[in-house]
């Protein structure tokens, strides 16, 4: 199976899938692979499609776009308004987008004067979004995947009518690169204007301040998840000191008990020996003196 280029459903815009071919991988290669998956807005390219006759809707000049499955671009007009991407994303811009817009390019424009047909094709690493009107003038923009396709296709909206009004006529004969000096000052005024999102979209602003609920709450139930943690671990604490204390009283009473033990019996050694000593001494002097005293009788006796 052919590769394809990866694509994202933005509903209601109608969206597409393309061969990757060498131009995209041109593209891919030299300037999304570390810069695109942001939310930034990078490029702003102005095309004239030009394809076959179509029954359901044509513009003029033959220009038909309600349901082309391929037209011939012409860059007309680009604008770089982030080169760090590149140190010439221009030209690889406007091949990667030509060849896009150029295999599936915007259907469904009947109305004149007004943009449509948005489609939103993105890779892995960044998105375009373009539309077109009825007579073949299509505005692209290439932004990062974070970038809200709703926010982008406001700005293709909201420039549309201003550069149609300007270049239009311009537009229809106008030959390759040959209106981008002319086109700078109205699609960097645009690109400046919607560089952040979340400034001229309010979803973008509501998500913003999302997100930024979301980093704190996240913040704070780690700090609370970190707290508990040192709670528990001094509570653990204050178990083992409980534990050890408990073992020191039951060990100090066994000690104390043993040591009153040791005093009795020490006592009653002493008062033994002392009685001993005593019964030594005290022994043969009563006796001696009771001798002495039936001696005595006895000579008192006789002599009586």
């Amino acid at each position: 199976a052919a590769n394809t280029t990866k694509i994202e459903q933005r509903s209601p815009f109608v969206l597409s899938t393309l061969p990757d071919t060498p131009c995209l991988k041109y593209y891919y290669h030299n300037n999304t692979t570390t810069t695109m998956s942001d939310n930034k807005l990078r490029c702003t390219l102005i095309f004239r499609l030009e394809g076959g006759t179509n029954d359901s809707s044509t513009g003029t000049d033959g220009i038909a776009l309600s349901n082309l499955s391929s037209s011939t671009t012409t860059l007309l007009a680009s604008y770089d308004h982030d080169t760090s991407a590149s140190s010439n994303p221009n030209k690889s811009y406007a091949d990667a987008v030509s060849m896009v817009v150029g295999n599936d390019p915007p259907n469904g424009v009947g109305e004149e004067g007004v943009i449509g047909g948005f489609k939103v094709v993105g890779s892995d690493m960044h998105q375009i979004v373009y539309g077109a009107d009825s007579d073949g003038l299509c505005i692209a923009v290439i932004t990062g995947l974070k970038y809200p396709s709703r926010t982008a296709i406001q700005m293709l909206t909201d420039l549309y009518t201003p550069y149609s009004e300007q270049f239009s006529l311009q537009a229809k004969s106008a030959t390759t690169n040959s209106l981008t000096k002319k086109s700078k000052s109205i699609l960097s005024s645009y690109c400046k204007k919607y560089d952040d999102a979340s400034k001229v979209d309010k979803a973008s602003a509501l998500n913003t301040k999302v997100e930024e609920v979301k980093v704190q709450m996240q913040d704070n139930i780690a700090a609370m998840l970190k707290n508990t943690e040192q709670a528990e671990s001094l509570a653990e604490r204050s178990n083992q000191l409980n534990e050890q204390a408990n073992v020191f009283q039951k060990k100090s009473k066994d000690l104390r008990k043993q040591m009153r033990c040791k005093n009795i019996k020490m006592t009653i050694i002493l008062v033994t020996l002392v009685v001993g000593v005593l019964v030594i001494i005290l022994v043969p002097l009563i006796v001696r003196a009771k001798n002495a005293a039936s001696g005595n009788r006895m000579l008192r006796g006789m002599m009586d």
